[in-house]
């Protein structure tokens, strides 16, 4: 019998050519089908712990963490993970989170349970309740979003990455000692006091439905922040309207009918709020609101956002940039009340991307999970300059979770509109005009007196600083060993 009829050579089939190959090797098909590849000219850096995501609020709480694990997925089966720096990130020290909050309210944080908590009067003063409530692992939840976002900061003031993605990240509604809008700690507010260690002014935009009043409060009475935030606005500040002993209480209020202008969380930012009255105050004119109408669409709410960040970036010259995106301002989420598209919410980030400066990129709101998680994993390609398909891989994890369609872009904004559109164009248009009347007050680059910067909390501070204490001592033990014999100390200075 002839050897060519026994021997054969082996050739490995190229990944997706069988239908009967790994996890690994479907992986590497989406990334050849995608055109994934690592940036060229810039890192983009992906922070977080899955820990975060085992969290649990409660079983009719509206905050759902898993919704974390759907956007990993998605992001692993695209194999957007192979064009990124992968990092997992430790929980912000004690130290740190009191870097803003207070000790009383991180010290109550850490030591209450559900099994040893009481609503008393002393402990009412932190807003614990509906909206916040204490659940099993809380500390550790929050201190670890909190650590994300300390840990993506730094690797933008070290250079090590242009972009950094913390979806854990952005509860913008936390204040210094309170919990508020299902936010425990402000990691927005710890990461922009770290970026502040090495930046002069730091630009904040906030895409959530509800407005940063979080962050605006804490940045109130300096320029070295601009705050910048479009929500949907209302005069009476209102809770949530969340209550876990009254489910239908949630559906109710969320009827279009219901969204007016008595309804609508946190009930602050209105396009007047500009920042401390006194013209002498360095925070005056630096905190920016662009109040919005229900039922805002795609076309529209891209345009505003070019018509006023533009401006804002060319007269504040920030040297960095903090965007939340919440995805609570999508189509179909079940507290918001816009018609956004997930395309026209990435096309925020890739506007503020074109600016190519030093980046953090945050989650926040956004409360139906399989929307949510197709937001982040595509603005995430976007971070990394990717243009994937529409149609999710098909060895997605929990794939039916995202119904028949299993599209990475549902119609959110065009056939689920669920609120009427009350944004007149005459109206945007003051906006517009309103926001531009604000930047004429701001004086260009604020002047920033050059202060020693206090020592990094993070451990890589400590290292740098010990290895330049050692090579100080080598060279002052080389340098007298040179000086000896030349009868004058120091003639080597």
């Amino acid at each position: 019998m002839a050897k060519s009829a026994i021997v054969h050579d082996y050739h490995h089939p190229q990944p997706g050519s069988t239908p009967t190959f790994t996890l690994d090797e479907k992986v590497q098909h989406a990334i050849l089908q995608n055109g994934i590849e690592r940036p060229r000219g810039y890192t983009v850096s992906y922070h977080g712990n899955p820990a975060v995501e085992r969290q649990h609020f409660g079983e009719r709480h509206p905050m759902k963490p898993w919704r974390l694990t759907l956007t990993n997925k998605i992001v692993l089966a695209y194999g957007m993970h192979d064009a990124m720096d992968l990092y997992l990130s430790r929980a912000a020290t004690h130290q740190e989170l009191t870097e803003f909050h207070t000790e009383d309210y991180i010290d109550f944080l850490q030591r209450t349970t559900p099994d040893n908590f009481s609503v008393t009067p002393d402990d009412n003063r932190f807003n614990i309740g509906d909206d916040c409530p204490i659940f099993d692992g809380l500390y550790t939840y929050a201190s670890l979003y909190a650590g994300a976002s300390l840990d993506a900061a730094r690797k933008l003031t070290n250079h090590q990455s242009l972009i950094a993605i913390n979806w854990s990240g952005g509860l913008h509604h936390a204040k210094k000692s309170e919990a508020s809008g299902f936010c425990y700690i402000n990691d927005i507010v710890l990461a922009i006091l770290q970026l502040l260690r090495h930046h002069p002014r730091v630009l904040y935009v906030d895409i959530d439905v509800h407005h940063g009043d979080g962050v605006e409060q804490a940045f109130w009475s300096t320029d070295r922040v601009m705050t910048l935030s479009f929500h949907k606005y209302c005069k009476v500040p209102p809770r949530l309207s969340f209550t876990p002993s009254n489910p239908t209480n949630l559906a109710r209020t969320h009827t279009p009918d219901a969204w007016n202008q008595e309804t609508f969380f946190p009930g602050t930012g209105p396009l007047d709020s500009t920042g401390p009255p006194n013209p002498s105050n360095p925070g005056a004119h630096h905190s920016l609101n662009v109040p919005l109408h229900d039922g805002i669409e795609d076309d529209q709410y891209t345009r505003l956002f070019a018509d006023i960040v533009g401006p804002a970036v060319a007269t504040y010259n920030p040297t960095a940039i903090v965007l939340q995106c919440g995805a609570d301002s999508l189509g179909g989420d079940r507290l918001g009340c816009f018609n956004l598209g997930i395309k026209a919410h990435g096309a925020c980030l890739a506007f503020v991307k074109k600016f190519n400066l030093p980046t953090l990129v945050l989650g926040g709101g956004g409360y139906t999970p399989r929307n949510v998680a197709r937001l982040w994993a595509y603005e995430t390609s976007l971070c990394i300059g990717a243009e994937v398909h529409d149609k999710m891989p098909s060895h997605t994890p929990f794939l039916e979770y995202f119904e028949d369609n299993r599209t990475l872009f549902p119609p959110l904004g065009q056939f689920n509109k669920k609120f009427e559109n009350r944004n007149t164009p005459k109206y945007l248009q003051s906006l517009v005009v309103g926001i531009r009347e604000q930047l004429r007050y701001v004086e260009g680059s604020p002047s920033v007196q050059m202060q020693h910067i206090p020592p990094d909390l993070g451990p890589v501070r400590e290292e740098v600083d010990e290895e330049i204490r050692r090579e100080r001592e080598e060279e002052e033990g080389v340098r007298r060993q040179r000086e000896r014999g030349r009868g004058v100390r120091g003639e080597l200075y």
